[in-house]
């Protein structure tokens, strides 16, 4: 056993003793490469080149013959002739002959209300004045009956048969008679007065249409109560449906009361319905609303429509495009390259822009002309389909790397 323990130790080998000196110097050896790694890092980091973000839109252009347009607004179109039809007696409805769409003449019968009790009171107003008619010949025949009487007292007063009281008693039942018809007659124009108010309350049980036009809404159903004015709470209707002319539609827009010089009476437009993006649509100012609105600081401006077609519809969103008057500028002969007035900047006499190309800016010198709206005519120095930055930056220059937002 002894010799086998004496053997395994020969075996053992002996390592070198370690020293405190050679541990430092690898400790210091890493912190150098750590730092030095950190350092350039953070070299690169700060000298790396950075890309600003910016927002670039597409030179646009304006087709030869095309007028330049000096302001934009949104607003709807709407109906100059529009009503909501109602009757002027409060009822019970018992017909409705409109439906949504429905084309209808000035004068055609819209609906029916009761008339039971109407008809009635127009029999009794002709009855009344039928008896006033009756009672006026009655007074007349007394009236004959009373001057024959007035003629022999007047007579037999000459023969000495008769006293001057009894003729001053037949010629009072003469004026009598003759006041009594006057005050007959007068009853019976009050009964054909009567007659005809009845007729007309008649007449009001029959809602027609006031012009031509074409039903929007149907308010009302059989057997609803309807009013002229609010009442019975949510259970009377006001109205029986709600029609439109057509030939009346036009457009109304609010124009900022900054911009509202640049509009003029009989100043040209373009339109474009919100539903046809692609139709634009001639048009004409009518007139400027002459009030602002204090509110939104907004003045109305009415607009007609050159030509009407089936596809404007009332309450329709539009954008106008109000066009430079002919005397300021006739339509261009060329097409024109137009870009955002913000993209647009001004070094000394020098007018300029950045177009991206690629991923980089590039400074453009270009040559402005006049304006088309919040753009600006650019007759040299861009092409169409180039994208130009819109506010650039300050510290955009040319050759800088750039992304778009």
């Amino acid at each position: 056993m002894s010799d086998l323990k004496q053997d395994l130790a020969a075996l053992r080998l002996e390592r070198e003793p370690e020293t405190h000196g050679n541990r430092r110097w690898v400790g210091w050896l890493l912190l150098v490469v750590l730092l030095a790694a950190a350092g350039g890092v953070a070299w690169w980091w700060m000298s790396r080149e950075r890309t600003i973000p910016v927002e670039t839109v597409s030179v646009a252009t304006r087709q030869a013959g095309t007028q330049a347009s000096v302001l934009n607004a949104t607003g709807y179109v709407t109906a100059r002739r529009r009503a909501t039809v109602s009757s002027k007696i409060t009822g019970k409805v018992v017909q409705v002959n409109i439906e949504e769409g429905m084309a209808v003449r000035e004068g055609q019968v819209l609906a029916r209300l009761d008339d039971e009790t109407h008809r009635a009171a127009v029999a009794l107003a002709e009855a009344q004045a039928e008896a006033a008619r009756r009672a006026v010949n009655e007074s007349e025949v007394r009236l004959v009956e009373a001057k024959i009487t007035f003629d022999r007292v007047s007579t037999l007063v000459k023969a000495g048969y008769s006293t001057a009281a009894e003729v001053d008693a037949a010629r009072a039942a003469v004026d009598s008679l003759g006041a009594r018809i006057q005050a007959a007659r007068e009853q019976v124009r009050v009964a054909e007065r009567q007659v005809a108010l009845e007729r007309t309350n008649l007449d009001n049980t029959i809602i027609r249409a006031p012009f031509n036009g074409v039903a929007i809404s149907k308010d009302a159903q059989p057997g609803e109560m309807v009013s002229p004015v609010s009442a019975g709470g949510g259970f009377t209707r006001t109205g029986i449906g709600t029609i439109v002319d057509m030939g009346s539609l036009e457009i109304e827009v609010d124009v900022n009361e900054s911009y509202i010089n640049r509009v003029t009476p009989n100043q040209g437009v373009t339109a474009v319905l919100d539903a046809y993006p692609d139709w634009q649509i001639p048009g004409r100012v009518i007139t400027t609303v002459p009030t602002a609105d204090r509110q939104k600081a907004t003045v109305l401006v009415r607009i007609a429509f050159n030509e009407l077609d089936p596809r404007i519809l009332p309450d329709m969103g539009v954008k106008v495009t109000f066009l430079r008057d002919k005397e300021d500028g006739a339509p261009a002969a060329r097409a024109v390259t137009l870009v955002p007035k913000a993209a647009i900047k001004i070094e000394g006499k020098q007018s300029y822009v950045f177009v991206v190309a690629g991923d980089r800016a590039d400074r453009r010198a270009i040559t402005t002309g006049g304006t088309d709206g919040d753009r600006i005519e650019v007759i040299a120095g861009l092409n169409t389909g180039e994208r130009v930055i819109v506010s650039p930056p300050p510290e955009l220059a040319t050759g800088a790397l750039v992304t778009t937002r």
